[in-house]
């Protein structure tokens, strides 16, 4: 990871079940994530974050025989049968937990953006800088699972575009209404905000998401 410090509002007190991970486990986990065997391309700590995200908003739960691979590598392809995932797919399953119970009781939780240590960029884009990974990993479990962008363009736009002004517009071809919806945004005030954004997005998918299921 490029930084060493994790961004949120402030982690409210755990309940006992929840069993987050601390910071010493998410170094551990990305450690893990390091050495996956190339020529695999597994995803970093805040990708792995934004998937299981995107993942839990679904409106029908998914597996984690599933997604579990995409975690290691981008493309989902199998680990090299000598390859011990066991300590990485705990760490991985207790986050997805983690986030389950407090997504599902639409409740505060601490997304893993980390700030960086140092940056010449402008503001606004080291903000951009800092989201982007988890931006990027919650759109990835969206484009491999796209049971949620089922649901009505409407219900989606508004928290979709909290999330997407993150990526690189080139990315967003033939979603002229997102991209317009992203463009009457008005850029957050500081990471804290941004990070605020990302989980009120979050949320607000979920009920998307809920909907849908239910319907």
């Amino acid at each position: 990871m490029s930084d060493t410090r994790r961004h949120g509002r402030g982690r409210r007190e755990a309940r006992p079940s929840a069993a987050p991970l601390g910071d010493r486990e998410i170094d551990a986990l990305q450690a893990q994530l390091d050495v996956v065997p190339k020529p695999l391309e597994p995803l970093d700590v805040s990708s792995v974050d934004g998937f299981l995200c995107g993942v839990v908003v679904q409106p029908v739960s998914i597996a984690p025989a599933r997604w579990l691979r995409f975690i290691t590598d981008v493309d989902g392809r199998a680990l090299p049968s000598g390859f011990d995932a066991g300590p990485l797919h705990a760490l991985v399953l207790r986050r997805e937990a983690e986030l389950r119970r407090a997504i599902g009781r639409r409740e505060w939780f601490d997304p893993w953006i980390f700030e960086l240590a140092a940056s010449s960029s402008a503001e606004d884009d080291a903000l951009q800088e800092a989201a982007l990974p988890w931006v990027a990993g919650f759109a990835a479990a969206l484009e491999t699972f796209p049971g949620l962008l089922a649901a009505d363009q409407a219900a989606l736009i508004g928290p979709l575009a909290l999330l997407y002004r993150h990526l690189d517009p080139e990315d967003l071809e033939d979603a002229d209404a997102l991209l317009a919806e992203i463009e009457a945004l008005e850029a957050p005030a500081d990471l804290t905000a941004a990070v605020e954004e990302l989980v009120r997005a979050t949320l607000l998918l979920a009920d998307v998401g809920a909907a849908l299921g239910a319907g």
